[in-house]
């Protein structure tokens, strides 16, 4: 009769336990089934994942792809304070045009103004960017802020399919 206490597996189906580094009468001892000599027959000698032997691997094989925020990136020209008093006596009026026509900057595009140093006299700033700094110490000079609007770029138009896939997402109707 068949129970819990007698129940074995049938013969031939289980394999012994291979016993690594347990003499020679083991059948895996003194080399332990890794070889007479090489990188892995000692502890420690592994290769990292993706190793193909001095070959370049396959992941840098393969060209990259994927999506990168860095060409969408605002990029600011950046121009100090301290600069305002030093290079424009008798200038009221500072935008880009007039940094560029002075060698200040090099290129013309989004201006930054930053709050570095000290303002006695009063100018009229326009630029597209102020620090919080920047924006007190001009005021308090007795200048005047004018902070550039710039449109947002126009997204392209979406097709009827985007809508209604985006409608079915949703589960939104018009």
């Amino acid at each position: 009769m068949v129970s819990l206490n007698n129940l074995k597996p049938r013969a031939g189906s289980t394999h012994k336990k291979k016993r690594l580094g347990c003499g020679r009468g083991s059948g895996h001892g003194e080399t332990s089934t890794r070889g007479q000599k090489g990188q892995n027959s000692t502890s420690g000698g592994s290769k990292r994942h993706g190793f193909e032997g001095g070959q370049t691997p396959l992941l840098r094989r393969i060209p990259k792809s994927g999506f990168n925020n860095t060409r969408f990136k605002t990029k600011y020209t950046w121009v100090n304070i301290s600069i305002f008093e030093k290079f424009f006596n008798g200038v009221k009026d500072i935008n880009s045009e007039v940094l560029k026509s002075r060698g200040l900057i090099k290129r013309q595009g989004f201006l930054k103004v930053l709050g570095t140093g000290t303002l006695t006299a009063a100018f009229n700033v326009t630029a597209d960017a102020f620090s919080a700094s920047a924006r007190k110490k001009i005021e308090k000079a007795g200048g005047k802020v004018v902070l550039i609007e710039r449109a947002p770029k126009q997204q392209k138009a979406k097709s009827k399919r985007e809508e209604l896939r985006a409608v079915k997402f949703l589960g939104k109707t018009k």
